[in-house]
């Protein structure tokens, strides 16, 4: 199975191909440039690289959220375009289980992705790496940072990573102290949300382009204005 894989949830985009759940390329970068801009050639440029064209795709993962409403709805509306001229499923995958997974290390069982959602939030869920997967134990959510940390356990390690940690890493000392790790991993998840999707795919959890909807996780402030 030939996977395009997306991620446009941040200012940080990233573009992979992965075949049978294996990494063939993968475009990152830092840029000035919108992921309206710059996604287009990303795929062009991966597809020419392994001699393929977008017709080849299997399928595609995609970034749904949590993240920039704008990049979310960047990344969503190219995929979907994609998948709906070939008729190939999608797999929508959370942007917080695609840096757990990008925090995974056999010495790490508690993972915690957390990123800044502004407004006094953070989105943040806790997993656990059992028995080969990645397990929901505090759910995903956009949570006051004290609420979601008062949630951690205080007497085992766990991983951080994501805008909120580096915004909020002395309050979380306050909350489980030395237990907190800080692993350094690239901003970059194209890989990871490919891997994800390519498992889901395989269970048959793919979905229809129409299907398919971001995972906001909280409404944004031009929904927020209307109400």
């Amino acid at each position: 199975m030939l996977l395009l894989a997306v991620d446009t949830t941040r200012p940080s985009g990233s573009t992979a191909l992965l075949r049978d759940g294996k990494l063939l390329a993968e475009i990152n970068g830092e840029t000035s440039l919108s992921h309206s801009e710059q996604l287009l050639p990303a795929v062009d440029f991966l597809l020419k690289k392994i001699g393929r064209n977008i017709l080849d795709v299997d399928g595609y993962a995609v970034a749904a959220g949590p993240g920039s409403f704008t990049g979310i709805r960047v990344g969503m509306s190219t995929v979907k375009s994609f998948a709906m001229a070939a008729d190939k499923p999608i797999a929508p995958v959370s942007t917080l289980e695609a840096l757990a997974l990008k925090l995974h290390h056999p010495q790490s069982r508690l993972l915690c992705p957390l990123l800044d959602a502004k407004k006094g939030e953070v989105y943040a869920a806790l997993f656990e790496w059992r028995k080969g997967r990645l397990v929901e134990v505090v759910p995903q959510a956009a949570y006051k940072p004290d609420r979601f940390f008062s949630l951690l356990p205080s007497r085992r390690v766990i991983s951080f990573m994501g805008s909120g940690s580096v915004l909020y890493r002395d309050k979380l000392f306050q909350y489980i102290g030395d237990k907190a790790r800080f692993p350094r991993r690239s901003p970059f998840i194209a890989a990871e949300v490919g891997l994800l999707g390519y498992d889901m795919l395989n269970r048959g959890e793919g979905l229809n382009h129409l299907d398919v909807e971001p995972f906001y996780l909280r409404r944004s402030q031009a929904e927020e204005n209307l109400s």
